[in-house]
């Protein structure tokens, strides 16, 4: 008999459900509470659909290597697609400086290092339109999924046999064989299995930093800037802040600011002081410059950004059968980092495999967190320390005459005068670093290697002055100079945090 499933939701998660499991019979039902996207281009899209269950749709996207990759192998007509529709690949090569380009050899691995870009919308618009021709694959807007449908009371874990809907002022139920929660951060199902009796433990924890993103469009006849010596993506402590190409012509700038900067995340948000902060970090002064592009979008602000773990099986034990979560409903991680959509991807298809294997309820629940354990806890483990160290060091930014240890001093030496300029020096060092930042294999699994080790530290011990060609120019000003500069008190979130 060929199983049904239900997908809660129809965003990049439950989109990547149905490229996983369409191919493999099942009948896929995407349950999506919100409108489908307008008629037309992707212009359309970015300018016209209401996503409300997308708090971050507007905000700057990439698909890391590990997502590419997997579009490109199971589903090669919506890579292609994607790639006529404007989205663009960034490949290694674009990631070499001067000093990587003097000893650099190709090889076949770095065709993987490619990021997928766009729009957020573009992307969302031309996989949904992909995956709505599936043949086994049906999408319902508009529908809204009240709570699950749960088999009555027994003795072992719950037993979920469906969903209820609304429809029209009534309730539907809508049975299935497997029902799949992609429905997002904001998704109730966890708190209604907790209700029925659920043990699922949850680890979360601020990210500290607010986000704000701003769109842009080339002029008329104008190109990209070229990579020049000053980066266009940065981080001075206070602040973080990237350029990310995007579709047909359209590019975005994020600027990252931690949570207790209260003056600078409240002026932020003007589009004019917006601007006024990229105007003072010289890697993107090109690409916002008057007869280069043109702000089209308001800013847009995203909050209350947390990393959480949801644990399903705490202690091997199963909470519940027959149904599988993913996505923010399952992992939340700090967009920072940019692996939201491929952690969603790579759990649709740890789904898939889990399914496959064995037809028990058990031991496919049993397999998916074992195989989510494997897959993405090492990342988010590793994104959860960084932003920790990150929240502290902005504290230490607002506190008067703070100096740090030696032992802070050693580690802050090493990663920056180590690690960041070995990586920055030797091609194959940036290929190994790359296969940890793009999923590939553990996150720390190359600076563990004695070979890579050894280079690191023979980096850090030649010195500043040796290696002073590999380090870039600064990034931009000093926190004091920038809050003077766009008209903002430095000391008040100081005297804040006195208080």
């Amino acid at each position: 008999m060929t199983e049904r499933v239900l997908v809660i939701g129809a965003g990049i998660a439950g989109l990547s459900v149905a490229l996983a499991l369409a191919p493999t019979g099942r009948q896929v039902t995407l349950l999506e509470r919100d409108p489908a996207p307008p008629p037309g281009d992707p212009d359309a899209a970015f300018a016209d659909w209401t996503r409300r269950g997308v708090g971050h749709l507007r905000h700057s996207h990439a698909f890391l290597a590990r997502l590419r990759s997997i579009i490109r192998d199971e589903h090669p007509d919506l890579h292609a697609e994607l790639l006529a529709a404007g989205c663009r690949e960034l490949g290694f090569d674009g990631m070499l400086t001067d000093v990587h380009k003097r000893r650099y050899v190709a090889q076949p691995i770095d065709a993987d290092f490619v990021v997928l870009t766009s729009r957020r919308t573009t992307l969302e618009f031309v996989i949904r339109r992909y995956v709505e021709r599936l043949a086994n694959v049906e999408i319902r807007s508009e529908t809204f999924v009240r709570r699950l449908l749960l088999k009555p009371a027994t003795t072992g874990p719950i037993e979920v046999a469906g969903v209820v809907v609304e429809d029209g002022e009534q309730e539907l139920e809508l049975t299935a064989n497997i029902v799949v929660d992609a429905g997002g951060r904001t998704s109730g199902v966890i708190e209604q299995l907790v209700e029925a009796g659920a043990n699922i433990p949850e680890q979360e924890e601020s990210a500290g930093i607010l986000y704000f993103t701003r769109h842009y469009r080339l002029n008329p006849g104008m190109s990209e800037p070229p990579r020049g010596k000053a980066p266009a993506t940065g981080d001075l402590g206070f602040l973080k802040f990237g350029v990310f190409p995007a579709d047909n012509g359209c590019f975005s700038i994020t600027i990252c600011v931690p949570e207790i900067e209260m003056e600078l995340r409240k002026a932020i948000v003007r589009p004019e002081v917006f601007d006024e902060i990229c105007g003072l970090m010289p890697g993107m002064v090109p690409w916002i410059a008057p007869e280069t592009s043109t702000g089209v979008s308001r800013v847009f602000g995203m909050g209350d950004l947390r990393s959480r773990w949801r644990d399903l099986a705490p202690g091997g034990v199963p909470q519940a059968l027959n149904l599988f979560i993913l996505g923010d409903a399952l992992v939340r991680t700090n967009p920072l980092y940019g692996r939201g959509c491929s952690f969603a991807a790579v759990a649709a298809y740890d789904l898939r495999d889990s399914l496959d294997e064995s037809a028990d309820p058990t031991q496919r629940l049993l397999a998916y967190d074992a195989r989510i354990q494997r897959d993405l806890r090492p990342y988010f483990e590793n994104m959860r320390d960084q932003d920790r160290s990150a929240i502290k060091r902005a504290r230490q930014a607002l506190t008067p005459g703070y100096r740090p240890g030696l032992k802070s001093r050693l580690i802050k030496g090493f990663l920056e005068d180590g690690v960041n300029i070995a990586v920055r020096s030797d091609p194959d060092l940036l290929r190994a670093a790359l296969r940890g930042f793009h999923m590939l294999e553990h996150p720390s699994a190359w600076l563990k290697r004695p070979k890579n080790l050894t280079k690191v530290v023979g980096y850090w011990a030649r010195g500043k002055r040796r290696n002073a060609e590999a380090y870039p120019p600064k990034a931009g000003p000093e926190r004091e100079t920038l809050m003077t500069a766009i008209g903002l008190s430095p000391q008040a979130d100081i005297e804040r945090l006195r208080a």
